[in-house]
């Protein structure tokens, strides 16, 4: 049967090929979500210089990524790949918000909605880390702009009520940030009223020795 032994061959053929790409895929968006990774780590370090460099570099990864896959939609839809995309979402929106620059779109990250949404519910979970940073540094109130934040992205998010399988999951991911929104919300309110009973005691003290001294 030559004629079934040419369709296996060509089937077989395509196989070998599409398999390469995913091997290459794969690799690739391992080291994607490095590059975003070292990235987040720069910016909670502020090397800003750093940061955005990785960010060039993990933007021209992506590129390659999503390009080696134009042929193949459903390696583009798989999930190391989107995982991947999400990442590189995550590490440029918590990069744009700690450093007050406009927020860069799906478009700007070619980033697919879903991914791009659960990209950003984690760079505002990565904003407690910040404000937990100002408190321990005794500027409790500097930390309450990034609970803000918190706050509109995960206002935004819960409004999204569409099926996981359209949305990557991303019921979950804004639990996850409501949780951790709450926390952060009490830590900071904790942190303001023992500033404010130090600072009442401070005063208290100060009257109490002027009325000794007198």
């Amino acid at each position: 049967m030559p004629a079934l032994t040419q369709i296996i061959e060509e089937i077989r053929v395509g196989f070998t090929a599409k398999n390469q790409v995913r091997d290459v895929t794969l690799s690739r968006s391992r080291e994607l979500i490095r590059f975003c990774a070292l990235s987040i780590r720069a910016v909670h370090r502020h090397e800003w210089d750093e940061a955005a460099s990785l960010l060039r570099t993990a933007a021209a990864a992506a590129a390659v990524m999503a390009a080696d896959v134009t042929d193949y939609p459903d390696l583009y839809e798989a999930g190391y790949t989107q995982d991947a995309l999400k990442e590189l979402v995550e590490a440029h929106v918590l990069y744009a918000f700690v450093r007050g620059e406009d927020l860069p779109g799906p478009a700007e990250l070619a980033a697919p909605p879903a991914a791009y949404l659960n990209g950003l519910a984690e760079a505002a979970s990565e904003l407690r880390r910040f404000a937990l940073d100002l408190i321990r540094l005794g500027r409790t109130t500097e930390g309450e702009p990034y609970l803000a934040l918190m706050d509109e992205v995960y206002s935004h998010l819960v409004t999204m009520d569409f099926p996981d399988a359209l949305t990557g999951g991303l019921r979950r991911t804004t639990d996850v940030l409501r949780g951790v929104l709450e926390r952060t919300r009490g830590d900071l309110t904790v942190a303001v009223r023992q500033e404010e009973l130090q600072a009442a005691l401070r005063a208290f003290e100060q009257q109490a020795g002027r009325l000794e001294g007198s």
